[in-house]
């Protein structure tokens, strides 16, 4: 409930691209207050139909082995112990819609994929790397449960971030989920947002509705006050306190929709990454090279690694992530209330509530300063602003708020 997640893009985050570069940043991770490393697909790429020249993470030609890529077996369970020894969790991508197009599957158990017209296994959407797998079949079912499975008991990770989940029938998560579960507490995390999936027992689910509604009011497209239809559609939409994953950018986001230098470019980035990490119901995602930042789309087929020099974020990252660790106020569960503070197009208030904790957040969603006002005598009087690091008193008296500037205020 106060926990997040730092999705780690293994081939691009050092000169190396290995397991054991990486692990040569988990300190610094920890000190940022990274609690979830969540790896990209972890598997051996299919060499068939390669995109590029070493494939997306996404084309899987063995469900239980590493890429060699990436280093070893016992690599990776180094890794999952160093990743433990500090406290955090680890989740891994897993791709259970489709192979890559050399899966020894193919030739073992053709059975287990949907045909095209001409009898071949289908092309998956229109990834001409990757196979359609066939959930209809409940052998390839257990098939892929038993190689989930697998990773849990021989590597001991907490958890899968599930690709395409919302391709993947209902009665598969209901039967493979409690079985994993059973093994340990694992935290499943589904791309997708269909209402099918927090009630088929993930975790946690995307927010798209709400983010594809953060780009429309970051370009001036909709008012600030646009999010609350979206708020609203969730709770109806999903069961009660279903935690989503926000974000302001992932592999996807960045490799192909310019995020966040382009969705949320320079100075605009700031209060929406606070929004995504004080927002209720939300467990946030920080993308490998954010924290730098890394502006640029990274390469998702060949070698494009970023740079971990300057770390001009991190500090404004370290702030938020150790906020939501040591207030429960921004519990995934906390209340959320919005406040009236200003112009409702532009400027997003809400405080946050839980066990006598409470969190004002004032964001400005445009690029003109604007004026506040805090009229409920509640939130009057001294409190401590979390990026100047100081007791402020709050008043009643007007005041400015900066272009996309973010205030938070802990009571």
């Amino acid at each position: 409930m106060q926990s997040n997640i730092y999705e780690v893009n293994v081939r691009q985050y050092t000169p190396e691209g290995t397991l054991n570069a990486f692990a040569k940043h988990l300190d610094r991770l920890k000190a940022m207050g990274v609690e979830t490393i969540w790896f990209m697909p972890i598997n051996p790429i299919s060499k068939v139909d390669r995109k590029g020249s070493l494939g997306s993470y996404y084309a899987v030609s063995d469900f239980t082995s590493i890429n060699p890529e990436f280093g070893t077996m016992e690599d990776f369970k180094n890794v999952v112990k160093a990743i433990h020894d500090r406290g955090m969790k680890v989740i891994i991508d897993w791709v259970p819609n489709h192979t890559g197009a050399d899966h020894r599957w193919l030739k073992q158990h053709p059975d287990f994929y949907v045909k095209d017209s001409t009898g071949k296994a289908a092309v998956a959407f229109d990834w001409a790397d990757v196979r359609q797998l066939d959930f209809k079949n409940p052998v390839l079912q257990d098939s892929m449960v038993a190689a989930m499975k697998f990773w849990i008991k021989d590597t001991d990770i907490d958890g899968f971030r599930c690709d395409v989940a919302w391709n993947v029938p209902a009665n598969f998560w209901k039967k493979s989920i409690p079985q994993l579960k059973k093994m340990k507490n694992v935290f499943m995390l589904a791309e997708g947002d269909s209402t099918y999936l927090p009630k088929s027992g993930f975790d946690a689910v995307y927010p798209w509705h709400m983010f594809k509604m953060m780009e429309k009011v970051a370009k001036g497209k909709r008012p600030a006050f646009s999010l609350d239809s979206i708020n609203k559609e969730n709770e109806t939409r999903y069961p009660k306190n279903t935690i989503q994953m926000y974000f302001t950018s992932n592999h996807d986001e960045n490799s192909w929709n310019h995020a966040d230098y382009g969705t949320f470019p320079n100075e605009v980035h700031a209060p929406f990454a606070v929004f995504t990490q004080t927002m209720k119901n939300s467990v946030p995602l920080i993308y490998s090279g954010q924290e730098e930042p890394t502006l640029r789309a990274i390469k998702f087929f060949d070698k494009d690694p970023m740079e971990f020099k300057n770390l001009k974020r991190e500090k404004f990252y370290k702030t938020l992530l150790h906020l939501r660790k040591r207030n429960v106020a921004l519990s995934a569960n906390a209340s959320f209330k919005k406040v009236d503070l200003g112009d409702k197009n532009m400027i997003y208030a809400y405080t946050r509530e839980k066990d006598n904790k409470k969190i004002l957040v004032i964001l400005n969603f445009s690029d003109k300063e604007q004026s506040i006002k805090i009229s409920d005598k509640t939130l009057l009087g001294k409190t401590h602003n979390v990026f100047s690091e100081k007791v402020e008193t709050l008043s009643g008296s007007e005041r400015k708020i900066k272009p996309w500037g973010y205030e938070v205020y802990e009571y």
